[in-house]
């Protein structure tokens, strides 16, 4: 057992996670707003870049089964910094002028860096607020929600600031998402020095039996419907709103609007998960989001309001999936090997979403049949959250039954 974290330090830990968290999703959410002056520039369709919001999914599914080991050989405070750095490397790449490639290159450093972060962090949070998972994780997963909104709703302004008579451009708007990354670079060193530095698991943590829980499963599936759903709407939220008329400036603000209720929603997972209501809270957030998806197909006027709707069923949804790496887990240990699995499974599931998006775009020639795919994945995560929402814990045999004698 790990010695308590003195309150100082406690706090101090606290801050880093957090400022960590508002890092977490800007670069990635200011992309949807921009496709269409990335899709001018690189002389592509916007759908054709449905394929770049699936980079860093793809990068979460195949690097995040790395991130346990690679915290059980270094130690969680220096792969955590080291994957914060090459966030800042990708950042950077992606934005470099002259060469397509970089676009796609930086994307990937900036997927591979962010996987091992989404990992670890569930169990820092297991490891040092045991006491206070679901109001951590709720706060965390607000802060990821926030500034993700923040980054959707000002990239296009600041791309479209003028100097010397040009245009800034998506580029440099792009650069800009990286903006908070020093100060968790800052507070994360400040850290290191109170979090132990190695910590093996023992041969029962469970990490090598994850794959074969069958709770594990379910919790993969959930983690992986839910993505699936909030990068489908974050990437393509805004050409549906341009669609209906609505500007890009208007446009970039609706997904804005959508990742504040995000914020909002996440916020009210600690609250679902108590009393009776506890057992079907899990099912109960994606039924908020299919409320909103129905009523953009059926009146899309409203638009606004929908969004708001799916933003709040979202937000939710990701504090819930989150929430349950650690409710579903006895250990730190366990809860990091839980998060591994169930986010490189999961994200693999969710980057084929921004994908069959644009493919059914393409092929239908409007938005009702990329719609009804979102609806029925949603449909999906409410029967899985059905059984996700009992309470179990993975690895139960592994804990329960004792340990084989050595002859």
């Amino acid at each position: 057992m790990n010695a308590p974290t003195p309150t100082a330090s406690r706090w101090l830990l606290g801050v880093a996670v957090l400022l960590i968290a508002l890092n977490l999703r800007p670069t990635i959410t200011g992309v949807g707003p921009l496709l269409s002056q990335i899709s001018a520039t690189l002389g592509t369709t916007e759908a054709a870049l449905g394929a770049l919001a699936a980079v860093p999914l793809i990068a979460f599914a195949v690097v995040s089964p790395l991130a346990h080991g690679l915290s059980a050989r270094f130690g969680i405070p220096r792969t955590v910094l080291w994957s914060l750095l090459l966030l800042g490397v990708g950042t950077v790449v992606r934005s470099l002028p002259g060469f397509a490639a970089n676009l796609w290159v930086g994307t990937a450093l900036i997927g591979a860096s962010i996987a091992i972060v989404n990992v670890l962090m569930p169990a820092v949070i297991k490891r040092d607020f045991a006491d206070r998972v679901p109001a951590m994780t709720a706060v965390f997963t607000a802060c990821l929600s926030g500034m993700g909104a923040v980054a959707s709703g000002v990239v296009v302004p600041i791309s479209l600031i003028e100097v010397n008579g040009a245009a800034l451009g998506w580029q440099v708007a792009l650069v800009w998402t990286g903006a908070l990354l020093p100060f968790a670079l800052g507070a994360w060193v400040a850290s290191m020095r109170r979090q132990p530095r190695h910590e093996k698991p023992t041969e029962r943590s469970g990490a090598t039996g994850i794959w074969r829980d069958r709770l594990a499963w379910q919790v993969l599936l959930y983690m992986g419907l839910q993505s699936m759903t909030f990068y489908m709407l974050v990437t393509w939220l805004a050409p549906i709103a341009q669609s209906l008329g609505r500007s890009e400036v208007v446009a970039g603000i609706d997904v804005m609007i959508y990742q504040l209720f995000c914020f909002g929603g996440s916020l009210i997972v600690p609250l679902i998960l108590r009393g009776r209501f506890r057992r079907f809270a899990a099912a109960f957030v994606p039924a908020v989001t299919l409320i909103g998806i129905a009523g953009l197909i059926a009146l899309p006027e409203l638009f606004t309001l929908w969004a708001v709707l799916c933003g709040i069923g979202c937000g939710a949804a990701l504090g819930m999936a989150l929430s349950l790496f650690s409710l579903r887990a006895r250990t730190h240990h366990a809860a990091g090997a839980l998060s591994g699995m169930a986010q490189s499974g999961g994200y693999l599931i969710a980057a084929t979403g921004p994908i069959l998006f644009g493919a059914l775009v393409t092929w239908s020639g409007g938005w009702l049949a990329s719609l009804i795919l979102v609806a029925l994945v949603l449909i999906g995560q409410l029967v899985t959250g059905l059984f996700v929402g009992r309470d179990r814990f993975v690895l139960e045999r592994a804990y329960s039954s004792p340990p084989a004698r050595r002859p």
